[in-house]
């Protein structure tokens, strides 16, 4: 029997784990670095976490949820419900916690991969499966003096919930979407919140609130009404749709109805197509602008200093407290491990000039090694458990192959990937991702996060497999 080892216990990892023991492979371990499941949703638990796609989308269509509590779900909730679908499908004995993946390496001769952990063990698997993500490594900006500063500071993704913020000056780096739900809550409990902004972002109204118990019963009509939503959202990203014109202007009307200064309205307006970077959904950030215990800063940041924070214009901001809300190493794809495939060929430097991948899931040169939310697999409109579940079918028949036919390994062949990425990096050339720098694009200029497009054509091209794209050995 394959044995398979999947790296991480997020939702990659739960809904590809499921999937296979589900399907007839049993020999399936997952290696969580942390003492707990979870991932993104048991690391981020800054004040207001909480999901951007409606609550009736975000959970697996094997384990649809009904007990959501609101319309957008906060952190505490989704990783309960995460927590639960994996007690319920027998996956959480199969977690090894405190099982940190640092390398893996291709042993050609006896054709398995060879993982290696933080505490020094090692284990064998045929089949190595990373979840890692693209949102899992907390990226601080790059700033002078960053060590200098003598107060606290931390980023949100290890927020210091020890920390009493009452009458404190605090500084707040990123205004982004993680910024905008904390936001909020910092303004509530600081004596004065600045909020130092790179560049601004489109907001869109949040129809959130809280779900009555007798609504809770529609989850499963209300689910497909949001696909639908979601799959017309990423079509408004293309250049010049009028879906894109609508949303465009639903955000301008909300700006102007909630902020009435001008300069400040100026000020968060973004210079930029609708889309280039991430749309957001708030409520409550306008307000918090609004604050006159609150400032906007978009003077870009020179330094940091000892008591505070200098900006371009010689102003000094002091601070008792830094928040970076600046992301996560997003481009950096598995540079977290050493990956080492045939020959020698290490993944970061095949990766070096950006990362990419068939279907990104496989790498020539890479055998029998597969890869959840991977390159070209992140959205910009719906939701990403439907992609990590089209993803992890493919895997599961891939799989499925490889023991029927009593292979020992499989390997996307390197005309199948090239072809494959040529086709998504031309579409992604004339989308509107390609209008602007943000996240998704890598120092190269290639893009490297994001799919083209909505998710049902993903759905589609990761429906069957083709077994031609594959060298099977």
């Amino acid at each position: 029997m394959t044995s398979i080892g999947i790296i991480g216990s997020g939702f990659g990892a739960i809904a590809t784990a499921v999937e296979l023991t589900q399907n007839g492979h049993e020999n399936v371990r997952l290696w969580e670095r942390s003492a707990e499941l979870g991932g993104v949703w048991r690391d981020n638990t800054y004040p207001g976490a909480g999901c951007d796609v409606p609550s009736p989308l975000y959970s697996f269509s094997f384990a649809v949820n009904k007990d959501w509590s609101r319309r957008y779900a906060l952190q505490p909730e989704i990783l309960d419900y995460l927590r639960r679908t994996a007690a319920d499908y027998g996956i959480t004995p199969r977690v090894r916690f405190e099982h940190e993946v640092v390398a893996a390496h291709w042993d050609e001769p006896a054709r398995q991969w060879e993982v290696t952990f933080a505490h020094g063990g090692t284990e064998r698997v045929d089949v190595l499966i990373s979840a890692v993500g693209q949102l899992s490594r907390p990226r601080l900006p790059n700033i002078p003096g960053l060590d200098d500063f003598t107060g606290e500071q931390f980023h949100s993704a290890q927020w210091r919930h020890d920390l009493d913020l009452a009458g404190k000056k605090v500084a707040a780096v990123g205004v982004g979407a993680s910024a905008i739900q904390y936001a909020p809550h910092l303004a509530e409990q600081a004596g004065h919140l600045t909020l130092f902004q790179r560049s601004a972002n489109y907001i869109l109204p949040k129809p959130d609130g809280p779900l009555p118990r007798w609504w809770r019963g529609m989850i499963r009509p209300e689910r497909g009404l949001w696909w639908m939503f979601g799959e017309q959202f990423s079509r408004g990203l293309d250049l010049d749709s009028r879906t894109g014109r609508a949303i465009g202007r639903i955000c301008e009307l909300h700006l102007r109805k909630t902020v009435k200064d001008p300069q400040t309205r100026a000020a968060l307006t973004p210079d930029y197509p609708l889309g280039c970077k991430r749309i957001l959904f708030s409520n409550d950030f306008y307000p918090t602008v609004n604050r006159p215990d609150v400032t906007l800063e978009s003077a870009a940041i020179s330094r940091i200093l000892p008591e505070g924070i200098e900006t371009a214009d010689g102003q000094v901001h002091e601070a008792d407290v830094i928040v970076y809300g600046t992301g996560f190493d997003a481009q950096d794809f598995l540079s977290s491990i050493d990956i080492t495939g045939t020959g020698g060929r290490k993944l970061a430097a095949h990766w070096a000039d950006g990362a990419h991948a068939y279907l990104g899931m496989y790498v020539p040169g890479f055998p029998n090694l597969l890869v959840s939310y991977g390159p070209n697999t992140n959205l910009g409109g719906g939701s990403i458990i439907y992609m990590l579940e089209a993803q992890a079918r493919h895997m599961r028949q891939v799989l499925d192959r490889l023991e029927a036919g009593r292979w020992d390994t499989v390997e996307v062949t390197e005309e199948a990937e090239r072809e494959f990425d040529t086709a998504t990096q031309e579409r992604l050339g004339s989308s509107v991702w390609g209008q602007c720098d943000s996240w998704y694009r890598h120092p190269s200029g290639r893009i490297t996060s994001n799919w083209p497009g909505s998710t049902k054509p993903f759905e589609r091209r990761t429906r069957h497999l083709v077994p031609e794209d594959f060298a099977w050995t």
